[in-house]
Formats: C-alpha cells, structure tokens, sequence
C-alpha cells in the first residue's frame, strides 16, 4: 500500500511543471483577470478584507479540488484504458488499501498544490490567518472528497470522454459556482438554497473562515458535511473496488 501511494506521488512530482507550476500559472491569472477587471467596481465582501484578500483562498481551493480530482481520476482511467490496472489488482493488495493509497496520493497533490499556489500568492495578497485548524482540515477534507470522487469517476468511467463529461458537468460547475469568487449573500434567495446542499460551498467557506474570519454558514456546518461527504464517498469507493466493478471481468 505504501508503495502504491508513493508510485502516485512520484507520478505527479515528477511531471511538477505541468501538476504544480501550472496550477499556480493559472490561479494568478485568475486572480490579475478579477482584480483588474472588478476589484475596483465590487463593493467589499466583508467590512475590512479588501477583495483580493477575499478572493484568494477561494482560488487557492479551486486548485486543490481541481488537481486532486484529476490525479486519481486520471490514475484510474489511464490504467483501465491501457490495461495495466490488472498491476494494481493482482498484488495481495485489499479494496481497502488500494483505496488508501489512491486517495492519499491524490490528496497529497492538491495539498501540496494548495502551498504552492498560497506562497506565490503571498507576493501579491496580504495574507491573514485567523484560524489554522479551519485552514488545515478544510485543505486536507477537501482534497480528500475530490481525490475520492476522482477514484469514483476512475472506476465508473469506461473511456477519457466520460472523464471528461464529469470533469465539465459536475466538478468545474461545482466549485465554480460555490462561492469561489463571491459570497453567497450576493445570490438570490432560491440560488442560495441550491448553494446550500453544495458540499463544495462548504469547503471554500470554511477554508476562507480560517484565512479571513468571514463565513457565509455556520463554520461547524462546514466540519459535518465535509466530514460525512469523504465518509460516503469512502464507503462508496471501498464497495466499488471490493466487488470488481468495471475492474473485474
């Protein structure tokens, strides 16, 4: 198991221009595109954060979920398609274990994608810290969910274009519109419900909490739906591989 996670840290480490660098490309683009283009005309979010300060932990998480999604899912579906998932299957290795292993690793490479994109943010955005146990669980929680998700997505897809569809029809509409660039008070009522039964909004908000101190829910909400989202996703992923399917003839 400890190899098979490590075989999926070596796997993104050793492409870093393309797993890290470019993650954090993108995420200062993002943020020169919003701060030029709105920062002076959006009235403040919060009474004393300026707009990039409220701004930057949300596209800090967008690039964790993004990257650890993409590192499991990608595993997965490679294997499958090339054939070589049976390397994985035929070791005395437990559906349970395998889990493990592929989740870390995914969880490994948004959390360290997570610092790299905060530490170059650092030269541009004033960063304040009020809560670091908020910061570390939601990093870790989030990073998590979407490397599991990646695993479910992985195993049920049977080629790149059903990647593909999850990628652009659940996790990119998801954590871009959970609040990632604005806060939800902005929304109309009936889209702030939606935003409510939205684990993603969840994990951005309480990221941004323990950065900003604002929070657009109850902060122990975000610790319960985090929490019981990675224990389903755990319990679907485990079932999934114990019984075979789509890895199994």
């Amino acid at each position: 198991m400890w190899e098979l996670y490590l075989k999926e840290v070596r796997r993104f480490l050793k492409v870093y221009m393309q797993t890290v660098m470019a993650p954090i490309v993108t995420t200062l683009i993002f943020l020169a595109i919003f701060v030029l283009a709105l920062g002076r005309d959006v009235a403040n979010h919060v009474p004393g954060v300026s707009f990039m300060e409220f701004l930057a932990p949300g596209l800090v998480m967008m690039a964790m979920v993004q990257n650890a999604f993409a590192n499991t899912s990608s595993s997965v579906i490679i294997s499958k398609v090339q054939g070589n998932i049976v390397d994985v299957l035929m070791p005395p290795l437990s559906g349970g274990e395998i889990l493990a292993a592929y989740s870390l690793g995914g969880m490994s490479r948004g959390v360290v994608v997570g610092a790299a994109v905060l530490a170059a943010m650092t030269l541009f955005v004033t960063i304040h810290i009020h809560n670091v146990g908020y910061i570390l669980f939601h990093a870790v929680g989030a990073s998590l969910m979407l490397s599991l998700l990646g695993i479910i997505a992985g195993i049920w897809a049977d080629k790149f274009d059903h990647m593909a569809a999850v990628t652009n029809f659940i996790v990119t509409p998801l954590s871009f519109l959970s609040g990632t660039f604005y806060s939800i008070d902005r929304l109309p009522e009936n889209m702030q419900v939606i935003a409510h039964v939205n684990p993603f909004f969840y994990m951005i908000d309480g990221f941004r909490y323990g950065f900003i101190g604002h929070d657009d829910a109850l902060p122990v909400t975000g610790l319960v739906v985090v929490g019981t989202t990675n224990v389903v996703l755990l319990i679907i992923g485990y079932v999934m591989l114990r019984s075979g399917y789509k890895l199994k003839a």
